[in-house]
């Protein structure tokens, strides 16, 4: 085969091979087309009743917002635990309920109720007397009997709970005689007409001026007053009150 021959045997075997490389490029693009179309439909959509989530921002407190210290930084919230309001001034007694509380000692925390003889039992220190104490005075004597032996600077809060069941007793010429709970919202005592009234009021025999008080004993013994309610009555009241444990005992007319 001469040279001419071979070059034209090449040309058109060439010629018998090119479309056949077209139709291959088409098939792979074909193929890749239908790969992406079903890519697509495969996919899910989003949601459209998925709102954006909102971004929380983390900006410092305004001027009027409450401004709580932490306890890094070595102050103490008093009142923790939620008490009742005690009267400025008010005394403990007996059978009323307090929580002692020391900043940074979880474990020195007690809830308590002072003993018939007016002492509470603490960690550590064992029977404490807090009757006839405020709760200022209560919290400095914890604070000095802590510091004095067990803790460094200790910051202590106490808190009354409740008060203890407060009664008197109304005698003599009143409709209900018997005994009585002064309301909690009274705990300094509450005015003599009031407690004369809980008891029902005079009898028609009554004499209310010759009212006696017997008050329970105290440093100085027990003691008896004497009381003109009628007076009180012309003046208005609230110029004598009750104590817990009084027995009031209302007088008969001898007329």
């Amino acid at each position: 085969m001469t040279t001419n021959s071979a070059f034209e045997v090449h040309l058109r075997s060439s010629s018998r091979q090119q479309p056949l490389r077209g139709d291959a490029h088409r098939a792979i693009v074909l193929a890749a087309f239908v790969l992406i179309t079903a890519l697509s439909i495969a996919q899910p959509a989003p949601e459209p009743s998925q709102a954006p989530r909102p971004q929380i921002s983390l900006a410092s407190p305004s001027s009027n917002s409450t401004n709580y210290s932490s306890p890094s930084s070595g102050s103490f919230n008093a009142g923790v635990t939620n008490g009742v309001s005690a009267p400025t001034g008010y005394q403990l007694s007996s059978n009323d309920s307090i929580a002692v509380e020391v900043f940074g000692e979880d474990d020195l925390k007690t809830a308590t109720r002072l003993n018939g003889e007016g002492a509470v039992s603490l960690p550590l220190l064992g029977s404490v007397r807090l009757i006839g104490l405020t709760l200022s005075q209560a919290t400095a004597k914890i604070t000095d009997l802590y510091a004095r032996d067990y803790l460094v600077n200790p910051k202590v809060n106490v808190t009354l709970l409740g008060y203890a069941k407060r009664r008197f007793t109304v005698l003599g010429q009143v409709s209900r005689p018997g005994s009585y709970e002064m309301p909690e919202t009274s705990p300094g005592g509450i005015d003599l007409l009031e407690a004369i009234a809980m008891a029902g009021g005079y009898t028609r025999i009554a004499a209310p001026e010759r009212i006696s008080v017997r008050r329970r004993p105290g440093e100085n013994g027990e003691k008896v007053i004497r009381v003109d309610a009628k007076r009180l009555a012309r003046a208005g009241g609230g110029t004598f009150r009750v104590e817990s444990g009084d027995t009031i005992t209302v007088g008969e007319s001898i007329f």
